[in-house]
């Protein structure tokens, strides 16, 4: 029995004995470092960001900052899919450990171990040796919960803002909050419930776009004040000097022009009035010159990039300069607009010959006294101003420099030279409930191409058209017409942008850029379509009700569906014959 005690008692000093001598070891301290870089692509090669790297030695997560095993991680993916990140350890750990990487992002599945090559780059300036692993995965959508999520916040936007449940505002409002709310909440616990994060959804919004509509909002609101615009329309009757086709042709062809520089809402703002006016004096509706205007709104506006606001989201998402909007989409306007003006023969003629204008030079002499130039300084200065900006428009692409710093510019530059009222300009001038609008929505299509919703929609297309792009083109353009003519064509544009760049991308010979105007062509010429497809539309019809003068949503359609589907089959034969 003693000698049982005396075996255990000699054992448990050995054991404390080796164990004292480990504690007493000093870790060796990192003499290398290792340097892992690399990507991480969707199945189409698109770059995912937001992507958590876990590093992995021997099969088993590596700890880099003594938190435990799995509790760091150790980088995450940038916009661009690119990560990079070094990790200090021996030199013997890094060349005969089994290094790998396991890749986690909420929407996709988890990456298998991706297993690591280490390369020897030797020695830096500091005696430390450097390896290099460099490695590019692919990951694969998963259709989980926040893809869902996502799914039934989206469609209940589009149906709020469709049928007119709420204001549009509202419900990208709603919407937006509701995303962020879920992922801070039940999200911080279960991972699976995360949509979009507050950084993403700031990274989601197109700035370019919010400060460009904020910047042209400011200039022509100072520009207003000069009253350039009406006296535009009193020229307009001027040159008809009493032909009243003549008349409604040039009134089209000022608004088109003007709408293809400034905003078209606000073009429709400035001469509905003034155009309601002259057709009162003439004996004829308004809407005999009222709607071929809208319609030429929508037409001129689509010409440029700054013209229609589906337009300004295409430029800023894709990269497409003012000079490549106007080579490649002012063409086709103008075969349009030459459609239209015939159109308006064939439609209105009788309005045309039952107009009375018994006296051409007194009407003349009164539409002078009333709509004449209030502020010629003001028109000097901002006539200036504005050509200033629409030439840094036209080579803001040689500057690399966005379209928004030109219109921010102007803006100041306009305000300060005229000496406004920059807390009036403000607080009336700047459509803010359109702005706050737009930044919902970037945000409620952000959390859809977040989750993967959008790249579904674009496999879908890429299915159908069978690798064939003319029918990629036909598909964008009359899908984007249709749509956008029942409901909004801003929130259409803002969900089809990232899967035109997809398109664009994984098909053959669209390099050229043609989905990206077969896009612009159906988004804005489809608002045509019907009372609620485009901005101007709800605006002017809007104005003339208040002033007595209603148009029904069926009568819309019946006067402005054809001259619509007139215009989508001339850019169909344009994109056709040109790409």
């Amino acid at each position: 029995m003693k000698r049982n005690s005396l075996v255990l008692i000699l054992s448990i000093i050995a054991v404390l004995l080796a164990a004292g001598m480990c504690w007493g070891e000093k870790p060796s301290a990192p003499n290398a470092v290792l340097v892992i870089q690399g990507k991480v692509l969707d199945p189409s090669g698109n770059a995912i960001g937001d992507a958590t790297i876990m590093p992995y030695l021997n099969g088993r997560p590596h700890i880099t900052n003594g938190h435990g095993a799995g509790a760091d991680k150790l980088a995450t993916t940038g916009r661009n899919g690119l990560f990079s990140t070094e990790i200090p350890a021996s030199a013997e750990a890094i060349k005969n450990g089994k290094w790998a990487l396991k890749i986690t992002r909420p929407s996709f599945k988890p990456s298998q171990l991706v297993p690591l090559k280490v390369f020897d780059e030797g020695a830096d300036e500091k005696g430390t040796t450097r390896y290099v692993s460099s490695v590019t995965v692919p990951m694969q959508r998963f259709q989980g919960t926040a893809f869902w999520i996502a799914l039934v916040i989206f469609i209940l936007v589009y149906v709020l803002i469709a049928f007119e449940v709420l204001h549009r505002t509202l419900a990208a409002f709603l919407g937006a909050a509701v995303l962020l709310l879920i992922t801070h909440t039940i999200g911080h616990f279960d991972e699976s419930f995360n949509v979009l994060t507050y950084e993403q959804a700031l990274h989601a919004v197109d700035w370019n776009v919010i400060f460009l509509l904020m910047g042209m909002m400011i200039i022509v609101g100072v520009l207003k004040v000069s009253g350039v615009f009406q006296w535009l329309a009193y020229k307009s009757f001027q040159v008809a000097k009493g032909n009243i086709f003549f008349l409604a042709s040039a009134l089209c062809v000022v608004t088109a022009v003007t709408s293809a520089f400034l905003d078209n809402v606000t073009t429709m703002l400035l001469l509905t009035p003034v155009t309601m006016e002259i057709a009162v004096v003439l004996g004829v509706s308004p809407f005999v010159f009222l709607l071929p205007e809208i319609l030429a709104s929508n037409f001129g506006g689509t010409a440029t990039l700054i013209g229609d606001p589906p337009n300004i989201m295409i430029g800023s998402f894709a990269g497409i300069t003012f000079n490549e909007f106007v080579i490649n989409l002012t063409p086709v306007v103008i075969a349009v607009m030459v459609a239209q003006i015939i159109y308006n023969k064939f439609l209105y003629g009788s309005d045309y010959r039952k107009a009375k204008v018994e006296d051409v030079p007194k009407m003349i002499a009164f539409l002078k006294e009333k709509y004449k130039i209030t502020d010629a300084k003001v028109l000097t200065l901002g006539g200036i101003v504005l050509l200033i900006v629409i030439g840094m428009f036209i080579l803001h692409g040689v500057f690399h420099m966005e379209v928004s710093v030109a219109a921010l510019f102007g803006a100041a530059l306009i305000v300060l030279l005229t000496k406004a009222d920059i807390v009036e300009l403000l607080e009336k001038e700047i459509e803010w409930p359109s702005l706050v609008f737009f930044i919902m929505l970037f945000i409620v299509v952000g959390a859809a191409e977040h989750t993967g919703i959008l790249q579904v929609i674009g496999d879908w297309i890429l299915e159908v058209c069978q690798g064939k792009l003319w029918v990629a083109v036909l598909i964008i353009l009359w899908v984007s017409g249709i749509t956008s003519a029942i409901v909004d064509n801003i929130p259409y544009t803002a969900t089809m942008l990232p899967i035109t760049l997809f398109l664009t991308k994984t098909m053959p010979g669209a390099e050229s850029g043609v989905l990206w105007w077969a896009l612009a062509l159906g988004a804005c010429f489809g608002g045509n379509g019907t009372i609620i497809g485009a901005s101007a539309n709800v605006v002017t019809t809007g104005i003339a009700e208040k002033a007595g003068y209603k148009i029904t949503f069926g009568q819309f359609v019946k006067e402005a569906a054809p001259i619509t589907l007139i215009s989508l089959v001339i850019s169909s034969v344009f994109l056709l014959l040109r790409y």
